[in-house]
């Protein structure tokens, strides 16, 4: 089958999958507000712009925080930070997987044990409590810093599942034809052995995405995150803070609670949806 045709094949399932459809319109949806929402609002995140606690309106669209901040404005700000921090938590947790994965995978032996040991070393180590340790010493903590912590952790399953895919293709006819020829291990994994698996390596990314997304959300929440930012979980951590929920000020915390929701969640129907589309068992006639 030429790649002129597996594309068309791809393009032909792709559009008829309602899952990948839904998933990309509210994932694309929220990245365009992410994207625009800043120059829809004349506010900053933390500029005090009208009394406390006021309800949706017209001249504030998710009304204001107990201090007086617009939560619009917080919100877009937010959504940006989130894809920012999953795309790059996710994509280094993606990135680190792939290498590992792929040398653990083709070279077997001493490397793939040792790569193996160190993929379990990561995978028993208590993250919250290097993170704790951490947030003692850093007085001010960023989203790099942050996606940086999330990538370095979240790489281990995606190494073994990667490397499982490799030690399977590693034995297939067309690399046995390129280790003949002498061609180098990298040049054979690269030109070979990955073309093989990008489909596979799409989903990885798309599930550390949301992951990291969650993951984000989760330490911005308890507090662990970023100290000098806006996030869509930092809205949440200071809406408990300042009595939200026993106020009734539900347009502080729902918002930025259903976007993540949503966000992660469509990411994960867009991998299922992507998973149907490729492998042709699974595929909706």
């Amino acid at each position: 089958m030429t790649q002129q045709k597996k594309r068309r094949e791809f393009a032909y399932f792709a559009l008829r999958n309602n899952k990948l459809r839904i998933g990309v319109a509210i994932v694309f949806l929220f990245m365009v507000l992410a994207l625009v929402g800043p120059w829809l609002t004349h506010y900053k995140p933390r500029e005090f712009v009208a009394p406390g606690a006021q309800h949706p309106s017209s001249q504030f669209w998710m009304g204001t925080t107990s201090l007086g901040e617009d939560v619009f404005t917080q919100f877009v700000y937010g959504l940006r930070a989130t894809f920012i921090v999953g795309l790059l938590g996710g994509g280094l947790g993606t990135l680190i997987g792939i290498l590992i994965g792929f040398v653990a995978g083709y070279r077997g032996g001493m490397v793939d044990e040792l790569l193996n040991m160190f993929t379990n070393i990561v995978l028993v180590i208590p993250s919250l409590v290097v993170l704790l340790i951490i947030a003692a010493y850093l007085e001010v903590r960023g989203f790099l810093f942050e996606s940086l912590f999330i990538g370095f952790f979240a790489w281990p399953w995606a190494a073994r599942a990667i490397r499982a895919q490799t030690f399977s293709l590693r034995s297939r006819e067309f690399v046995d034809l390129a280790r003949l020829s002498g061609m180098k291990p990298l040049r054979t994994i690269v030109t070979e052995i990955a073309p093989n698996m990008m489909s596979y390596l799409l989903l990885v990314f798309i599930l550390q995405f949301g992951g990291a997304i969650l993951t984000a959300a989760t330490l911005d929440f308890i507090g662990l995150g970023p100290t000098n930012a806006v996030s869509l979980g930092l809205m949440m951590n200071n809406a408990v803070i300042w009595g939200a929920l026993i106020l009734g000020m539900w347009w502080w915390f729902i918002p930025p609670g259903l976007a993540i929701t949503a966000i992660v969640g469509a990411l994960y129907v867009t991998n299922v949806g992507l998973d149907e589309v490729f492998n042709p068992k699974l595929r909706e006639m």
